[in-house]
């Protein structure tokens, strides 16, 4: 078993290696010189206008068209994680593993063989279709191999990879494209994978393809209210940081008072809070229940949002809350995870691509939404106040989720 956990994470720590970062939702104007793309999970700040430019100079594209590649990929996310439902819904779950890391492999080394726009743009595409669908099947694979009342710190285990890759990858891929080129971290995630194919077919063991329900099945779980209830749950509960994160970097420097050099130990400062949340999640989960560490994780950010809001001029404040609510936001992915899981028997796969679409989607609402606010003028401190009211509607959610799952325990 432990090899098996150590395999999962290892696999998905370096599928979240990508220099490019998971998604980018909002092309950011110049700060300062810096043309800021905030990314998904983790929203490092992946490259300065330097990066992209030599990518676009290589490539004779301009720099909007290169921010594309990372869009594409998000595409790719957003496809290939109900598009696994489709093709590999009767495969043995370690089969389809190693076939997402194949795919994974070939759009990450023809991405750096790339001779023209349109084919790194189909490589970036391509590149994204196994994400969503191997952390949704990771998940499966996790709870399985899990011993008996720790299924959401296996799950947690697995995650944890993801919060590691935006603690140590992004840094790295930024060193090896200043240093030698753009085109190094997707050759190096390359070769990474074909290791990481290897320790995937060594150490995770042959488990049964789910049983078949047909594809009308798959969906059958989505009749009910309760998956609903927390799709909206991760969908907004989770956008509502994204609606401040997205922005952190300008209120870090335009408002904390911190340096453009000083935003790389805090990021690094967020991604330890992301690991840390993460285990903690998983941890708490299996002891007091997954629903109630999300709803009482939710009420965390809300308060950690809005003290935002009122406190970020304080700087050494602005960094403890800035912790505070992204140890949130990966305390919240395992029990959210296992919870939809647990509510779509019979159509799991689709389940856990459900848990990607509604996390990817609050990502991009809550970084659409953030950014109003200072489009108008008002200033960054605002994205945080519109982030408190998005965590508190994903509150509601998973409130009344709660509610129901109370009621039906009280009737058994």
């Amino acid at each position: 078993m432990l090899k098996t956990l150590i395999s999962e994470n290892i696999t998905i720590i370096f599928v979240r290696f990508l220099i490019n970062g998971l998604f980018l939702f909002r092309y950011e104007e110049e700060f300062d010189g810096f043309g800021v793309r905030h990314i998904g999970i983790g929203h490092c700040r992946v490259c300065n206008d330097g990066h992209f430019a030599r990518c676009s100079e290589d490539l004779h594209i301009s720099i909007p068209q290169a921010g594309h590649f990372i869009s594409a990929y998000a595409l790719g996310v957003c496809v290939g994680a109900p598009g696994m439902v489709l093709v590999a819904r009767t495969r043995p779950l370690k089969h389809i593993l190693l076939g997402l890391m194949v795919i994974y492999i070939c759009g990450n080394l023809c991405a750096a063989a790339s001779v023209n726009y349109w084919m790194m743009l189909m490589m970036r595409f391509i590149s994204g279709l196994p994400h969503g669908a191997f952390f949704g099947v990771g998940s499966i694979v996790a709870e399985r191999v899990a011993d008996k009342g720790k299924s959401s710190q296996a799950v947690a285990l697995m995650v944890s990879g993801m919060t590691i890759a935006n603690l140590f990858g992004v840094p790295l891929g930024t060193f090896m494209s200043n240093i030698m080129s753009w085109r190094i971290p997707f050759l190096f995630n390359g070769v990474w994978g074909l290791i990481t194919l290897f320790y995937i077919w060594k150490w995770v063991p042959s488990l049964p393809a789910l049983p078949d329900t047909g594809l009308k099945g798959q969906f059958r779980f989505l009749k009910n209210l309760a998956p609903w209830l927390l799709i909206f749950t991760t969908m907004f509960g989770n956008g509502g940081i994204f609606c401040w994160y997205s922005y952190v970097t300008p209120l870090m420097t335009h408002v904390a008072g911190f340096s453009e050099n000083s935003m790389t130990f805090i990021m690094v400062l967020a991604g330890l809070s992301m690991t840390v949340g993460n285990l903690m999640g998983g941890k708490f989960s299996d002891q007091y229940g997954a629903a109630r560490v999300v709803k009482y994780t939710q009420v965390i950010m809300a308060s950690g949002l809005f003290a935002i809001f009122f406190a970020a001029s304080v700087s050494w404040l602005a960094v403890i809350l800035m912790c505070i609510c992204t140890a949130g936001l990966f305390a919240v992915s395992a029990p959210q995870q296992l919870l939809l899981l647990r509510n779509s028997r019979g159509g799991e796969m689709m389940g856990a691509a459900c848990v990607q679409v509604a996390f990817n989607l609050g990502n991009a609402i809550g970084a659409y939404a953030g950014g109003l606010p200072i489009d108008a003028g008002l200033g960054y401190r605002y994205p945080a106040l519109v982030g408190v009211f998005i965590v508190l509607i994903g509150f509601v959610a998973v409130s009344l989720y709660s509610k129901r799952e109370s009621a039906s325990l009280s009737k058994i």
